[in-house]
């Protein structure tokens, strides 16, 4: 049984570093198992703090300590599992350390250690600490130099910023020295040393200068790293165009590894990369991961600005480098694959993590006020919340001032840490307006609920709209107040046209609505026919919208809406209730048809883009739907979504067939959105096809799966097999794993696409590939195919009656916190709904999250994240 209570850490107890280190030379002596690491820093007192020194270390062993050149004895320091401390310093002096540590051996991947026989670094949010001793915090910004010492068998040497000298040494060893002239903070520290391909590349940036870059990977894959280099170059002279941000350092380099806690890193100049996101080519990638590469690659780039730069004065503003630069890689996204297209799949992601995590135990502000491991929140709302916020602020001020405050913004902070505050300020200035209530944003947790009445006066010509908001309480803010809340607004007639109406007097076809109270009542006016009310638009805002609108309203968004994300939300909130319904015993059949009617409708659209085609004929997913049902019950809601994919698929036979035989590829794969989108859309028809109770497509879906010559068709007929089950699926499996057993990022896929087995021997299936020669349980990418997908992409699954999938979650949490809290710790999240459904459910949930945070050594990662599920205070 845990016995101590690990101590929060608390925004308001932030107070500056006592001290600060200007500059640092590191030499770093790789070896497996006893790497050497000497830091030469020079330290001053930071005005007038008079405290002791004290600096972090963790998994250290240390050699040596001396200030000034003289070696201190050992009652003139202290040295614990947490920290270095030296009672007695000058205000100004130089401290050299030497510390001895085990890369081989360190399976937590952070700090230093090794993956695939090279050596990597993970140093966010505080792995730095677990390299040398150090005051491992944001706001401690030093110019680092760094020598690197190793065998030739490991022939890249490489670090942040430039390449100074490098030479051989000897006994077969080498070295090289690297020079980042830009203050960071340790976090950005990183270095990778390895056998390693290079893929090269150079680009000429807006002010004329000779960039050059490159991707290092695993011998034998440059050619899967052309994409992420393609990518890299576009998101450079997209962030000039939309920013005006040039890169800064004469080389730009990407590291992949495979063994990765996340998905990948900024370090300045020195990107390190999960090789899932990096490398590709049509055989082995699907058009998803193309287009994960594309974002990825251009978010990390982004932070070079907006995180490198400019970066956190503490770990509470990680909203300040991740929101903005989220937002700043999907408004490239958007540019890159389709502005309405890539909305709807950010807002799918928004709702499918980020709003579930608001309607749970572990729901926290944009800027959290505490934290126990700064790890636990690197979560949906700190980057895709964070990112509406940044939307919703450009919105409400408009794309001029926007712009001109993000200007201001690089001038004010560049080369320094800074904070929220700091930030909005520069817009308040651009734009000339008070935000003081938009910063409430930040500071309060949950997702507001908005409603719409609208009431048309015939012979006033006037449509007058009543709007209320409300934020449900949330863990620690029980009572919520109005945000201001951008409500774009549009107005349709009954036939589906566009009507203009006025507003201020002045006439105009779309207008915003900002709701900054309880409620509000707006009246448009020169509103000639009755309106068919288009709110909402864009998803300008991130909440909940019910309006009071009958469903033929909505069949006309559905059919007509000039806004895309408006016209695919109104199918999915049609879809919603008669799934709910049906789920709740009130099956509406004639509804369904209708429905169906309409879908039908839409892809018959010859001007509608084949992307967005196949995002219709999506119904929501099964997660999103447990957030609209009270108590939700796993079970009811798969059967029901079932049934009407089983309706949609028995009326659209015809011309699902029709899209499947004339979406073939039939020249030379391309990653575009175009070739991307006509995939999609051949694939989502295939899947529903699948969903015909009255005719066998195995024979359809087997030849797709056979004659597929690229991932995407694949995984395609693969995942159109396994709703249907029985043989052709074990054989397609067992044919898919001989051909790609060598490549790991497709026998990834191969563990995911199980975990989402549909059939009651899930469980089964995945307890076993648990014991499969290909599972790699110490790999986080391995672990989030099997474990991670069952938890949150199988629900019917997962939420078996009899606790088994619970307790196949925590057994696995329990075993992987030993050796990987924060793996671990990012597998509790499913669990911490359990209030949300049945009664019988969210009692085996409940225990299981029990028994995780009774567990004697826990980490405080997992510890953090399981009593906040059971609503403990940390």
């Amino acid at each position: 049984m845990r016995t101590e209570t690990p101590q929060a850490i608390r925004l308001s107890d932030y107070r500056p570093p006592a001290f600060l280190v200007d500059e640092v030379f590191l030499t770093f002596d790789l070896q497996p198992n006893t790497t050497r690491v000497k830091a030469k820093l020079s330290v001053r007192r930071n005005g007038d703090h008079a405290e002791p020194l004290r600096f972090n270390g963790e998994r250290l062993k240390p050699v040596s300590v001396a200030v000034d050149g003289r070696a201190l004895a050992e009652g003139e320091r202290t040295i614990d599992a947490e920290w270095l401390t030296i009672p007695d310093v000058p205000d100004a002096f130089t401290l050299e350390t030497e510390v001895e540590i085990d890369p081989e051996n360190n399976k937590a991947l952070e700090g230093l250690y090794m993956s695939g026989g090279r050596f990597c670094t993970q140093c966010e949010a505080e792995g730095f600490r677990k390299i040398t001793f150090w005051p491992d915090r944001p706001d401690v910004l030093s110019r680092f130099t760094v020598r690197i010492e190793a065998d030739k068998a490991f022939g890249r040497l490489l670090s942040n910023g430039n390449l100074m000298e490098s030479g051989d040494l000897p006994g077969g060893r080498h070295y090289a020295v690297w020079n980042d002239p830009f203050p960071k903070p340790s976090y950005l520290f990183a270095l990778v040393a390895g056998e390693l391909d290079v893929l090269e590349d150079s680009l000429v940036t807006m002010s004329g200068r000779t960039v050059e870059l490159k991707i290092y990977v695993d011998p034998g894959m440059a050619p899967r790293a052309a994409y992420a280099m393609d990518a890299l170059k576009r998101s450079m002279t997209w962030d000039e165009q939309a920013f005006g941000r040039e890169y800064d350092l004469d080389l730009f380099m990407i590291v992949a590894v495979r063994d990765f806690n996340f998905g990948a890193m900024e370090n300045k100049g020195l990107n390190i990369f999960n090789s899932s996101l990096l490398l590709a080519d049509p055989a082995t990638a699907t058009d998803l991961d193309y287009e994960r590469i594309e974002s990825v690659v251009a978010h990390e780039y982004f932070h070079n600005w907006t995180g490198d730069r400019i970066t956190c004065r503490d770990w509470f503003q990680l909203c300040l480098k991740e929101g903005l630069t989220v937002f700043r890689d999907q408004s490239f996204s958007a540019d890159m694959r389709g502005e309405a297209v890539q909305r709807i799949k950010d807002v799918k992601a928004l709702r499918a993590r980020q709003f579930a995590e608001d309607q749970g135990p572990l729901a926290h502000p944009v800027r959290p006020s505490s934290y126990l491991k700064i790890d636990n929140f690197y979560t949906a709302t700190i980057y895709e919340k964070g990112a509406e916020i940044i939307r919703m602020l450009k919105t409400l001020i408009g794309p001029e001032a926007f712009r001109a405050g993000m200007d201001r913004y690089f001038e004010r902070w560049d080369g320094q840490a800074t904070t929220v505050e700091a930030f909005i300020n520069c817009f308040e200035d651009a734009s000339g307006r008070d935000l003081s209530d938009f910063f409430a944003w930040y500071e309060q947790a949950g997702t507001p609920r908005v409603s719409l009445a609208s009431r048309y006066d015939e012979a006033a010509r006037t449509l007058t709209l009543d709007l209320r908001q409300e934020t449900p309480p949330t863990p620690g803010q029980p009572q919520k107040k109005p945000l201001p809340i951008p409500v774009i607004v549009g107005l349709l007639d009954h036939e589906g046209r566009t009507q203009a109406f006025e507003r201020d007097g002045q006439a105009v076809d779309e207008t915003v609505v900002v709701l900054d109270a309880a409620q509000a009542t707006v009246t448009l006016t020169g509103v000639d026919r009755p309106p068919v009310v288009s709110a909402l638009r864009g998803f300008s805002a991130p909440v909940v919208l019910k309006t009071d609108a009958p469903a033929k309203d909505r069949y006309v968004l559905l059919a007509s809406d000039p806004d895309l994300f408006n016209r695919w939300e109104a199918g999915q909130g049609l879809a919603a209730e008669l799934i709910l319904a049906r789920a709740a015993g009130r099956a509406d059949e004639v509804n369904e048809e209708r429905y169906a009617e309409a879908v039908a409708r839409a892809l018959s659209d010859q001007a509608a883009d084949p992307a967005f085609k196949a995002l219709l004929l999506a119904l929501p997913s099964e997660p999103d739907l447990a957030l609209q049902m009270s108590p939700a019950d796993p079970a009811a809601i798969h059967e029901a979504r079932e049934a009407l994919r089983a309706r949609l698929s028995v009326h659209l036979e015809p011309e699902l067939r029709r899209l499947h035989t004339g979406l073939q590829d039939l020249g030379e794969f391309s990653p575009d959105a175009a070739g991307a989108g006509r995939r999609a859309l051949r694939n989502a028809a295939l899947e529903l096809l699948a969903a015909n109770p009255r005719h066998d497509i195995a024979d359809l879906a087997q030849g797709h799966f056979q004659a597929a010559g690229n991932m995407t068709d694949a995984m395609g007929g693969l995942s159109a097999l396994m709703q249907i089950g029985g043989a052709p699926f074990e054989q397609a499996l067992a044919d898919f794993y001989a051909r790609w057993k060598s490549e790991p990022l497709v026998v990834d896929k191969w563990f995911a696409i199980q975990a989402r087995d549909p059939s009651e021997g899930a469980l089964g299936r995945v307890l076993g590939l648990t014991a499969h020669p290909a599972f790699e349980g110490k790999n986080p990418n391995r672990l989030r195919a099997l474990v991670s997908t069952f938890a949150n992409f199988n629900p019917a699954r997962f939420h078996d009656p009899s606790g088994a999938g619970y307790r196949f979650l925590a057994d696995q949490i329990l075993a992987i916190d030993g050796f990987n809290p924060m793996t671990a710790a990012r597998l509790v999240d499913p669990l911490g709904g359990w209030r949300r459904y049945r009664p019988e459910l969210g009692a085996l949930m409940k225990a299981e999250l029990q028994r995780i945070a009774a567990k004697d050594g826990l980490s405080k990662n997992v510890y953090e994240l399981a009593t906040r599920a059971l609503g403990e205070e940390t």
